[in-house]
């Protein structure tokens, strides 16, 4: 699913809420969900799950074309982790 996925979900379901206000809520929202993850490192969304800045060690690995050894940097990811109430309605329903 995509953002316009998102978007016209939500126009389904708020047609009263003009296009251009749900796009700026739902920017919104994930800019500050970005802006959480770099100054708090996580952000936790009840009922969906939460998302965590994780840092990767470096480590020398194999380019799997030439089998020659190549060193990674370390670098930061973003882990995400479903939450119990989410897993059950997936997976039980």
């Amino acid at each position: 699913m995509k953002k316009s996925d998102i978007l016209r979900l939500l126009k389904l379901k708020y047609p009263k809420i003009q296009t251009t206000e749900l796009k700026t809520i739902l920017n919104g929202t994930f800019e500050a969900m970005i802006e959480a993850l770099q100054t708090k490192g996580r952000v936790e969304i009840r009922g969906l799950g939460t998302f965590k800045v994780k840092y990767k060690k470096p480590k020398v690995a194999r380019n799997p074309k030439t089998g020659k050894k190549i060193y990674v940097d370390g670098r930061k990811t973003v882990q995400y982790k479903m939450s119990k109430v989410l897993k059950r309605k997936l997976f039980n329903a």
